[in-house]
């Protein structure tokens, strides 16, 4: 477990996690083999929104906490390959509120990251491709074409 600031802000990030989370959601710091709980590494899962393409699926994320949080954002990360206009091949999820230089803010909490990611995998951001193939898809065959009710 971290000492300082990150880890004083991770162990009350958990402990109100814990006690009110979106229901679907999982968010829990690593465990170690000798037991001991790692707070600046996160392995959650995010459900798929209801009602969108999503629906049904629970995806796993990773997120990565610096010594500098809460003053920097933590890299939240999909598998490898993950396919969406917003996430880099390599899983790094590219959205507003996790740019240390524009979006972000310390009183961002995990549970908002998490909310703005479920939010981001239906709705992508056009105007800040993180993938080439995602975005081209996106522009060229999903969102011409409105959502059928």
């Amino acid at each position: 477990m971290s000492g300082g600031i990150a880890g004083g802000r991770l162990a009350e990030e958990r402990k109100t996690w814990r006690k009110n989370h979106p229901h679907g959601f999982v968010a829990k710091p690593e465990t170690l083999q000798d037991g001991t709980v790692n707070l600046m590494v996160w392995h959650c899962t995010i459900p798929g929104k209801a009602g969108t393409d999503w629906d049904g699926g629970y995806y796993p994320l990773t997120m990565h906490f610096s010594d500098d949080y809460p003053s920097k954002p933590p890299k939240c990360k999909f598998p490898q390959g993950f396919f969406h206009p917003n996430v880099y091949p390599s899983g790094t999820v590219c959205l507003s509120i996790l740019n240390e230089d524009s979006g972000w803010r310390p009183a961002i909490t995990v549970k908002q990251i998490l909310i703005g990611i479920q939010d981001l995998l239906d709705q992508p951001n056009p105007s800040d491709p993180a993938q080439t193939e995602g975005y081209h898809m996106f522009i060229q065959v999903i969102k011409p074409f409105p959502k059928l009710q």
